[in-house]
């Protein structure tokens, strides 16, 4: 039992919707909490609006309230539960912490008997509070940036004239930044003041002189209540100051720090934590580092909560934060908590790492027409890829292959800048790409004293860049059959794919790939154990490296394999790779519970997936876990190590969709729907000459390759006409066009960033009713989970429309169609396992917009809407291990569940915010209504008609 043995109920909140800043990461971090909780026997009721994520999966928490994250909520819970003895409000990020200070402020706690665990009231105030920090660090004599707090207009004009620029503007009580800039001249002043104080909920911004051109590195921590601390991680940005920390690259452990520099931090961090109250969890210290030899140390800030880092650091140690954080919360100590990793020695240790992480921020600027591209204080990135490997560089590779941006590492692809002028643009502005350019800037003989003069990067880190630059055009000097083996080792030990070799060699990446076989350069796999091998660890989290052989006495040639194959039945689950618009959480919960229904069926579970956020990269959730790119060369490594019956593609969204064309090629299994199957529905043109043969009504088509063919198609379509590309994700391109130069334009366009593709024209069905059908085939039956109607109407992305389930207005006729379709489409696919199929509906006629075999964005709102393991189901039907006869289903909601959007257009002032056929929402979250009589829906719909945009 905890060593607070009144504790025997705790209400835990959440995040609520994915925004720009507070993405997944917490997700993960209040599943653990529910885990770590449970495993104390201490009842668990959740409250979250999310319905995307595992984290509100019933089986997570004892009592879960799919509510809005309100004092209303609270208090309706505090009612139906008065049994609970306290909150953590530490999981869920900003949106938690202000819910739980509201909540506070007007005496709901007290009222109903509940303490705060986990954090005091009063240390959130004097972090959130920039004033109240800055005081306290003076008091304890830890140095800040000069800087003033002001609440008003005037007082900003006053601080400016006092300090002079460049200045920093930061609102205070935001999340991700969101208010923050940087002022470089007067007459920006005013627009940045004004911002920030508006988006402050307190209308309160602090100024301070920028540190531009410093070093800024975090210190991930764990304090319990004994005042025993340890730091689990140091993270350090390879952005200098002046990048949000989240749209920075981060390296850990901390490459540029002198010792002496990095034990000063140590003891400044330390004493931070001790002095803002008496709280037992995780917490998150940031600092600027002068970058001269005086490494002088100012304290940026402190979140008493696990954060964005604390996510990564668990996955860069191996060490479980938010698990041990809430162990803490409780009253545990860190000694008497075992090491989750080696199971033998306390969690009263530091993690010490034989291995460097790379994390590389994911951004979705395609998404946001007219946004400002480059990076600053205020977060923009949506998701984020962790590479692992046994150097800098090899990490950084891994890292940029895992990023899904069609690059296949730094240079050595043809793909980079060349201009001198672009190239020196994209450095003095910092943009998403700047981690490719700066190799590009090596290439074009751009000295590294102008590169780091302009970007205030490291001279380390620029040192490694051109390291790598010297081994491409070195390794370019032969072919592929005399390049040396020892440069051949040397090139795959830093990193480079087998893409990039075949680039440099000017041959197949076949051809590498069997060249490197047979000189026996083999990917060998190392355990992510916390302790540099100094203990046993148990645990089977894996990454990937390259190794020169060792001999032995008697002449024995070896590489160290940390990874040993069982002869156990298993299966690989392909993860999704890092979040972005359009491909969000929802996988990751669908990959999730694809890896447990495995485990329920006998398999060994092995999970292939790089992003750090996630619960699917827990490594305790599949039998082994490899952290690694969902990037091919990866990927048939591991298959060909472990020898899987099969692979499931299905779950992991269009990342793990797009490599079943590869699976299928080189002969390994993929578990339900074939790759016929999958390529027929993503194909446009096949799939609508299968509905043609099945008498399935769809709008009016043709396929076009270039613009000619498009133009010569308009004249019998009629506009106006909406332009799809095949194999994408989120609506990707898809555009309404009303006339032919429109038509030309968009053509062009699609095909200059998409080369090659096959685009689809079809007759845009103006104002039709859009809805859609997830639905379960076993090859022979198919059983509905779900038919969802769309408030907008069709044309505006399904992931951006509101959505009912059931639907609320259409007749028996319609709804009849939309079942048949469904069954006839499932089963002429041959699928097996889950299918999602969108529809258009005019004059009482159901058209088919498209089909996926898959796993969809809807599905986890369904399964939390009917409360059913749908995807649990789905998977038993691909392994061949259940037919749908085989489950009874028993869907319960009374009356509506409405899918609703979320949107972070605030981090982009100036962006165009009409919806349409391309994904632009972040997020979601679900709400239950009893009737349409609700407000929420009288609202909702009679601004549906407001958004279409052509």
């Amino acid at each position: 039992m905890p060593k607070n043995n009144n504790l025997k109920s705790i209400l835990i909140i959440g995040s609520g919707p994915i925004v720009i800043g507070q993405a997944c990461e917490f997700d993960y971090s209040g599943t653990q909490a529910l885990r770590s909780l449970r495993e104390d026997g201490v009842e668990t009721v959740l409250i979250n609006s999310n319905p995307a994520t595992i984290m509100t999966d019933p089986s997570m928490a004892d009592h879960v309230y799919l509510k809005p994250l309100t004092t209303k909520s609270i208090v309706e819970i505090l009612r139906e539960h008065p049994e609970i003895d306290a909150v953590l409000p530490t999981m869920g990020g900003q949106t938690a912490l202000n819910l739980c200070i509201e909540a506070e402020d007007k005496g709901i706690w007290k009222d109903f008997g509940v303490k705060l665990i986990g954090v005091d009231i009063d240390a959130i105030n004097i972090c959130e509070d920039r004033e109240k920090f800055k005081q306290l660090m003076g008091k304890i004599g830890i140095p800040v940036a000069p800087a003033k707090t002001v609440t008003s207009y005037l007082q900003g004009k006053e601080v400016a004239q006092e300090f002079g620029f460049p200045l920093v503007i930061r609102a205070s009580f935001t999340l991700g930044g969101g208010g923050a800039g940087f002022v470089h001249r007067q007459e920006d002043f005013e627009e940045m003041l004004t911002y920030g104080l508006e988006a402050s909920p307190i209308h309160e911004v602090l100024i301070d002189k920028a540190l531009l051109g410093w070093k800024e590195y975090e210190l991930e921590l764990l304090r319990d209540k004994n005042d025993n601390v340890v730091i689990i991680c140091t993270i350090e940005n390879m952005d200098p100051m002046g990048i949000h920390t989240g749209d920075s690259i981060t390296v850990a452990p901390a490459m540029t720090l002198s010792d002496t520099a990095y034990q000063r931090m140590r003891d400044l961090a330390i004493k931070m934590m001790r002095s803002i109250g008496d709280f037992a969890g995780g917490c998150n210290v940031q600092f600027a580092v002068s970058p001269d030899e005086q490494e002088e140390i100012y304290a940026i800030e402190i979140n008493p909560r696990v954060s964005r880092s604390s996510a990564l650091a668990s996955k860069a140690t191996g060490y479980p934060i938010a698990k041990v954080a809430t162990k803490l919360a409780m009253g545990y100590t860190l000694d008497e908590l075992e090491n989750q990793i080696t199971k033998t020695t306390s969690a009263l240790f530091e993690p010490s790492l034989d291995y460097v992480i790379v994390k590389i921020p994911r951004w979705n600027f395609d998404k946001f027409e007219g946004s400002e591209r480059t990076l600053g204080l205020q977060m923009k990135s949506v998701g984020e890829v962790m590479g692992i490997g046994r150097s800098f560089q090899e990490a950084l590779h891994k890292a940029t292959q895992s990023l899904e941006i069609k690059r296949n590492g730094l240079g050595a692809d043809g793909k980079g800048y060349t201009k001198y002028d672009e190239i020196i643009d994209k450095l003095t502005n910092p943009s998403w790409d700047r981690v490719f350019v700066i190799y590009d800037a090596i290439q074009a003989g751009i000295p590294l004293s102008r590169i780091h003069e302009i970007t205030k990067i490291d001279m380390w880190f620029l040192k490694q860049y051109e390291e790598l630059f010297a081994l491409e055009v070195e390794v370019s000097k032969y072919d592929i059959n005399s390049l040396p083996k020892d440069l051949f080792l040397e090139a795959k030990q830093k990193g480079f794919a087998d893409r990039q070799i075949a680039f440099m060699l000017k041959c197949l990446e076949s051809e590498v790939h069997s060249r490197r076989e047979e000189l026996g350069i083999s990917r060998v796999y190392k355990l992510v154990d916390t302790c540099a091998a100094e203990f046993k660890a148990e645990t089977p989290y894996y990454y990937s490296t390259f190794e020169a052989e060792i001999e032995t006495a008697d002449g024995k040639r070896y590489v160290s394999n940390e990874s040993t194959s069982s002869d156990k039945k298993k299966i690989v689950v392909l993860g999704s790779g890092p979040n972005r618009i359009g491909q969000g959480i929802e996988f990751d919960y669908s990959c999730v519970h694809g890896v447990l229904a495995a485990a329920e069926c006998g398999y060994e579970t092995i999970m292939i997936n790089c992003n750090p956020e996630t619960v699917s990269t827990d490594f305790d959730i599949a039998d082994k876990l490899y952290f690694e790119p969902v990037f091919w060369e990866h990927i048939y490594d591991i298959i060909r190590h472990e020898n899987p019956e099969g692979v499931i593609v299905q779950l992991g969204g269009q990342t793990a969709l797009k490599l079943a064309e590869k699976l299928d090629r080189y002969g390994i299994k993929i578990m339900g729907t074939s790759f016929k199957a999958l390529d027929l529905a993503e194909d446009r043109g096949s799939f609508s000459r299968l509905l043609q043969e099945n008498d399935i009504p769809y709008p009016e088509f043709g396929t076009a390759e270039n613009a000619e063919e498009a133009l010569a198609l308009a004249d019998q379509l009629d506009f106006p006409i909406l332009v799809r590309p095949s194999y994408v994700l989120g609506g990707q391109g898809m555009k309404i066009v009303i006339n032919k130069n429109e038509l030309e334009e968009t053509v062009v366009d699609l095909l200059r960033k998409i080369p090659n593709n096959k685009l689809l024209l079809d007759h845009y069905l103006d104002g039709a009713i859009e809805a859609e059908a997830d639905a379960i085939c076993d090859g022979e039956d198919v059983y509905i989970i779900g038919i969802m109607e769309h408030i907008e109407p069709c044309g505006i992305h399904s992931g951006d429309s509101n959505a009912l389930l059931p639907p609320f207005n259409l007749g028996d006729l319609v709804m009849q169609q939309i079942k048949d379709h469904t069954r006839k489409i499932a089963l002429a696919l041959n699928t097996v396992g889950l299918i999602n199929i969108q529809f258009a509906i005019k004059d009482e006629k159901v058209y088919i917009i498209e089909a996926n075999p898959r796993a969809s964005r809807t599905v986890p709102f369904i399964a939390k809407a009917y409360k059913e393991p749908y995807v649990n189901y789905a998977t038993k039907i691909m392994l061949g291990e259940k037919k749908l006869r085989d489950f009874n289903f028993n869907p319960k909601l009374d009356g509506y569940a409405i899918k609703q959007p979320v949107f972070s257009f605030n981090k982009f002032q100036k962006v165009n915010k009409q919806l349409g056929p391309e994904m632009k929402s972040t997020g979601e979250s679900i709400l239950f209504i009893d009737s349409l009589k609700d407000d929420a829906f009288y609202d909702l719909y009679s601004r549906r008609k407001m958004y279409l945009s052509k």
